[in-house]
């Protein structure tokens, strides 16, 4: 009979605002039961978002004790230490970490509000990875009207949410962002299931009500799109939305059970006489961020990359399905709005159109295939410089438009005089995985399983080659009009500026009329000569006003304090465009979106 392996006690995580002027959390850390030569780390990365971001460097001043005895402490290296200790008994440590980065992926503490990873805060014990883990959250002492927001499982908490939770292993304690602060909270029911949106930095214009009717309507849609009607198939039993409204910021990162975004406060919906009044882009935006994130918990949570199925904190953990998990969220995301009834046919045509011009100003897509982005994005994504629009091609819009291509194609092949779409795929993989772990191979198989054909090859022209996508063909066999209209200046140079006190350059595109005439990042584009007159730029569009199109021009820029001169021919508006996408056929454009 094999001997069954007993888990240690629970590990203990104390975490306590110390210092909010100083940005500083004060956390304790007791294993019950540790080795003789006990490791802990810190995670060198976040599930979620691919780039090594070292935690480590805001963590400051560990000791550990032995009842009241001080332990050595030795590093091992930038993110890992070693305790070597009586294993009898146990082991305390005591630390503080630094916290002021305002973004989902870190941690946040001021006087107004705090936010954590446990990625960014709780030391990983080596050997006791599984083991239940206990966070017990103490009421800050400067704020008396802060409340706590959390997935996490409550074990013992107050009113306010303070107190002890716990998660089941380390995995889920680092899946479950902690949100405190006076924020605004408000509840809905979706299929049954509680979710909660709590809202930090809402200005007083901010309409509550129609967030969490419109996040209902989404919730209610997506948890429909995977399970019908069957409540028990709900992967969760409570979700919590985490949102930071800034004055500059936008990004959202997904959990099992909760997710953590960032917007712009003028992109909240606001208090209006008008309760039919349509979506602000910004708010069209947020409510897209929001589909997007939720998608997630199905599309990447529990479905994920086979790479993913074990989480290694202290590496990369490469695969080459991101145009995948973040691709397909992204194409489903404003389809998910459109299907609700928050934005029309026209406004998602429009929010395509602005997919695809990104991708097509791209030069990236000819020389970097979609998945090689995707195994990259721990250098290319995450760490761009001014030549990566140059070296390669986003996982997220590529991804979208390729998810695109399939669903379209999809339908029009059919099968019996039934339609197959990408809905069924995705559903159909769900269940071929269990719910879990996902290889490219187990996509393939679902296609051709629905169709009855192999589908390797439009993968291999899509996905795995530089060719360019058939968006035209497809989308015009669904009713869609593609207008091409005359470029802006920026594009049709193949430049992206900064204008603030001037015109500098950002990035110069290859293969365009700039690179031609030798623009490089960090220019100053300062004045214009054309027939003999220099003219002095504030702006960019400045130089149409003194030059017009087609017309030969000389470019003074500074480089290094250097004055020089780049000679070279505007290019014409016929010659660079962007796509415009209207209906053409609304009842072909309607089954598609519908």
């Amino acid at each position: 009979m094999p001997v069954s392996k007993k888990m240690p006690p629970a590990l203990h995580y104390r975490i306590e605002a110390t210092d909010a002027h100083a940005h500083i959390y004060g956390v304790t850390l007791t294993i019950a039961q540790p080795a003789a030569l006990q490791r802990v780390s810190l995670p060198v990365w976040i599930v979620g978002s691919y780039m090594v971001r070292e935690f480590s460097k805001q963590l400051m001043g560990i000791r550990a004790l032995q009842g009241k005895r001080n332990i050595a402490v030795s590093q091992l290296d930038k993110n890992s230490w070693q305790i070597d200790c009586d294993a009898s008994q146990a082991l305390t440590l005591q630390y503080q970490v630094h916290a002021h980065d305002n973004s989902v992926r870190t941690a946040w503490l001021d006087t107004q509000r705090g936010f954590f990873n446990a990625t960014s805060l709780c030391l990983q014990v080596d050997g006791q990875h599984g083991a239940k883990h206990i966070l017990d959250i103490q009421s800050p002492k400067h704020a008396n009207d802060w409340k706590l927001a959390t997935g996490l499982t409550p074990v013992k908490i107050d009113r306010k949410g303070f107190g002890t939770y716990s998660a089941a292993s380390y995995d889920l304690l680092a899946d479950a962002p902690v949100e405190m602060g006076a924020f605004w909270s408000g509840h809905f029911k979706a299929m049954g299931v509680d979710h909660q949106f709590v809202v930090a930095g809402a200005p007083p214009s901010f309409d509550g009500a129609r967030l969490l009717k419109d996040a209902q309507a989404i919730c209610e849609t997506i948890c429909s799109f995977w399970h019908g009607n069957k409540r028990s198939q709900i992967p969760f039993e409570r979700y919590v939305f985490m949102l930071n409204a800034v004055g500059d910021g936008y990004g959202g990162l997904e959990h099992h059970n909760s997710t953590a975004l960032i917007c712009q406060r003028s992109d909240l919906p606001r208090l209006s006489s008008d309760t039919v009044n349509k979506p602000s882009d910004g708010y069209t935006t947020l409510l897209g961020l929001i589909s997007h994130e939720y998608f997630h918990t199905w599309n990447v949570k529990r479905l994920r990359p086979v790479q993913l199925a074990e989480i290694d904190y202290q590496r990369e953990n490469m695969t080459s399905l991101l145009w995948f998990f973040e691709g397909f969220t992204s194409y489903y995301d404003d389809l998910f709005l459109c299907r609700t009834g928050l934005i029309d046919e026209a406004q998602y045509l429009k929010l395509l159109s602005k997919t695809i011009n990104q991708v097509l100003q791209t030069p990236g897509r000819k020389v970097h295939t979609v998945a090689q982005s995707s195994f990259e994005a721990w250098t290319k994504y995450y760490l761009q410089d001014a030549n990566s629009p140059n070296l390669t091609v986003s996982y997220y819009t590529k991804g979208a438009l390729v998810a695109l291509c399939l669903d379209l194609s999809l339908r029009q092949h059919g099968v019996r005089n039934h339609s197959i779409t990408l809905d069924d795929v995705m559903r159909g993989l769900w269940k071929r995985c269990k719910a879990g772990p996902m290889q490219e191979a187990d996509l393939l198989e679902v296609l051709k399983d629905l169709t009855g054909r192999s589908w390797r090859s439009e993968l291999n022209a899509w996905v795995h080659s530089t060719r360019e996508l058939p968006l035209e063909k497809l989308l015009t066999a669904h009713g869609v009009t593609i207008h091409h209209d005359p470029a802006q200046l920026a594009q049709a140079l193949g430049l992206r500026v900064v204008e603030e006190r001037g015109v500098v350059i950002k990035q110069v595109l290859s293969d365009s009329p700039a690179h031609t005439a030798g623009f490089a990042p960090a220019d100053e584009w300062l004045g214009v000569e054309v027939s003999n007159s220099i003219w002095r730029l504030q702006k960019l569009d400045d130089v149409l006003l003194y030059a017009g199109w087609g017309k030969k021009i000389t470019a003074l820029i500074s480089r290094d304090r250097q004055i020089l001169r780049l000679s070279f021919t505007l290019p014409k508006t016929k010659e660079h465009t962007t796509w415009r996408l209207a209906i053409g056929e609304a009842n072909k454009v309607k089954a598609w979106l519908s």
